[in-house]
């Protein structure tokens, strides 16, 4: 396991807020907000990896520096030992983001969620006018 961990420190990082159209810039999004998906989790960024064919591990114990209370990263091999791309399509990290961003929003998991959440920010979209004419 020691060995297998020395060898996952060299693996890009991706945290859920990198790709998630829901935070600005300032907050840590690295991807262009229409590209984004809403809300990423780190499961569902590890099954998008895995479905690119690409050698990735869950952190949950890691947290995003600039929000601690968001919990988790993935870390995922672009680059073989021998410097070779794990899969041919993907050249770079933001390519990487891009792909990901693309595959969450068909998830399997999220399908089956959208709808009930769809309800809620309507109603929540309510409350926060609410609270703009305040200032």
């Amino acid at each position: 396991m020691d060995v297998d961990m020395q060898k996952v420190k060299n693996w890009v990082i991706i945290y859920p807020i990198y790709i998630n159209s829901k935070k600005t810039l300032a907050e840590g999004r690295r991807i262009n907000a229409a590209k984004a998906c809403e809300n990423p989790t780190c499961p569902e960024i590890y099954d998008c990896c895995v479905h690119l064919k690409l050698p990735s591990v869950i952190e949950s114990e890691k947290a995003y520096p600039r929000d601690f209370m968001q919990r988790g990263r993935v870390r995922i091999m672009l680059k073989k030992e021998d410097g070779s791309l794990s899969n041919p399509a993907i050249s770079s990290r933001k390519q990487l983001m891009l792909q990901v961003a693309e595959l969450v929003p068909r998830h399997p998991g999220r399908t089956k969620k959208q709808e009930p959440a769809s309800s809620s920010a309507a109603g929540a979209s309510k409350s926060g006018k609410g609270g703009k004419k305040k200032r």
